[in-house]
């Protein structure tokens, strides 16, 4: 479970997250959308142990990232908008390095399955640089899968991949929350969030302005079970009822 209470962030005068709370539960799928500016990556940041809080918890499968960072962090699996990875490093070796910083004991099974489910297992041997900029995803995605993370965090998962790279990450998706992973996914993509989320968190001005279950939202809404989300968004980031 990854649980957000009354979050907040402080970039001197500006307030960038201002006490926001949420969860998101084991096997499900929350989409994080807002307006630019909004609050979102600042939340993610400070999720994934990036930035401190400057008031409020997090929690990463009940431990503090503040107060338990080591136990928060080996419980998370987070992967960037944009990918970090080592140059010197080929595409084996980033999971070979993962694998001991994670102390993952069957990294040697669990890898061939990863470099094939997400289209890496020709490119093995290949360097960051020789890699397209979704490929370089997709190797960031298999090093947070490797260890089994409880919460897997996803900020903008699908930017640079092809039609295809992109259904098989919306499969891997729903595999990990299948699996009873608590799955937080950015995306400014909200068709992609209506497909895979069963719920969403609505961020503006760094305050929360509707979470919940994207049936429920919208049946409050009084939009009905077929109105879009992005309808749904640019509704209540609107300020109107």
């Amino acid at each position: 479970m990854i649980e957000v209470d009354n979050l907040r962030k402080r970039y001197g005068p500006r307030v960038a997250v201002d006490g926001i709370t949420f969860r998101v539960a084991g096997g499900s799928i929350t989409g994080l959308v807002g307006p630019n500016g909004a609050g979102k990556s600042t939340t993610i940041r400070a999720l994934s142990g990036i930035v401190l809080p400057s008031s409020g918890t997090v929690r990463i499968a009940g431990f503090d990232i503040l107060t338990q960072p080591v136990e928060a962090k080996q419980r998370l699996g987070y992967v960037p908008d944009e990918p970090m990875l080592f140059e010197e490093l080929t595409v084996a070796e980033h999971l070979a390095f993962t694998a001991r910083a994670w102390q993952v004991a069957d990294a040697a099974e669990r890898t061939p399955r990863l470099l094939t489910e997400l289209d890496l297992a020709d490119r093995r041997d290949a360097f960051p640089s020789e890699l397209s900029r979704g490929m370089k995803q997709k190797l960031a995605i298999a090093c947070a899968l490797l260890h089994r993370p409880e919460a897997l965090v996803l900020d903008e998962p699908l930017t640079g991949l092809d039609p295809r790279a992109m259904v098989h990450m919306r499969e891997t998706i729903r595999s990990q929350a299948s699996d009873g992973t608590a799955v937080l996914l950015s995306s400014h993509i909200l068709s992609l969030v209506e497909q895979l989320c069963t719920h969403v968190v609505v961020l503006m001005a760094g305050r929360v302005v509707a979470a919940g279950a994207l049936a429920e939202l919208y049946e409050a809404a009084e939009q009905g079970g077929d109105a879009s989300l992005e309808a749904f968004v640019l509704r209540v980031t609107a300020g109107t009822p």
